[in-house]
């Protein structure tokens, strides 16, 4: 994959440093999305970013605790390097034994930001530490090195707004997203688009998912959400 198509997600409370990462990281030619707390990046699809910087102290919920769901109860790979003020031997060890790719105490020079940015993405390549399972949600399968569909082992091209949308409502499943969090999550900041998109996407998902198109549903006024019903969960699929 060329530089170009690597996109990182930058996760820190402090907003004037997003914007400052987020122009010199596109300046070296990424693709870049922001989130200033672990609450709002965890509404992103995070296995669609190739690397996460990730804040330690935030708000809430800190960044230790964010990678910590990332890696135990969501099952999710991307490689992170941590950023953070903290930098005595514990919470170094701390943020390793978090599954941390790298570990960056502030303040920090942008060239050696970049250099290890660009270091950790050659390592997961060639590791393949980025590859994630095929997702199983019933009859349901997402391949999520492939980022398409898979509806009784009929394969199903999704295209990348389609994927990334699917995947944010079935990893959410029963939680309300509005056009406006699905337009956050999915487009960033990078692209202006309207809420017109997302039905159309949605549409189009819909069509794609057949008979489980139904279980993309919209809370007229609210948005949209993913449920699965016991009749066609897929638990009597042959």
């Amino acid at each position: 994959m060329e530089k170009k198509d690597k996109k990182i997600l930058i996760v820190d409370d402090e907003e004037d440093l997003c914007e400052i990462l987020r122009y010199n990281l596109r300046n070296e030619g990424y693709i870049t999305d922001t989130a200033h707390s672990a609450e709002e990046a965890l509404q992103k699809p995070l296995a669609s970013y190739d690397l996460i910087l990730l804040d330690v102290m935030m708000g809430e919920m800190s960044g230790f605790k964010m990678a910590d769901l990332m890696r135990k109860k969501m099952n999710i790979n991307t490689p992170i390097i941590f950023l953070t003020v903290k930098n005595t031997e514990n919470d170094i060890l701390t943020g390793f034994s978090l599954g941390a790719d790298d570990y960056m105490t502030k303040p920090f020079s942008i060239n050696e930001l970049t250099a290890r940015v660009k270091a950790v993405l050659k390592r997961s390549a060639v590791t393949g530490k980025h590859q994630v399972t095929t997702e199983k949600f019933g009859a349901i399968e997402l391949d999520t090195q492939k980022k398409r569909l898979i509806i009784s082992n009929r394969k199903i091209e999704l295209t990348r707004k389609e994927y990334e949308i699917l995947k944010l409502l079935i990893d959410n499943q029963g939680k309300i997203f509005s056009r406006e969090d699905i337009l956050n999550s999915v487009w960033g900041n990078d692209v202006i688009v309207t809420n017109r998109t997302v039905d159309v996407n949605i549409t189009r998902l819909r069509t794609k998912l057949g008979k489980y198109g139904e279980f993309i549903k919209n809370k007229s006024g609210f948005g949209y959400y993913f449920e699965m019903d016991q009749l066609h969960s897929g638990k009597n699929e042959k």
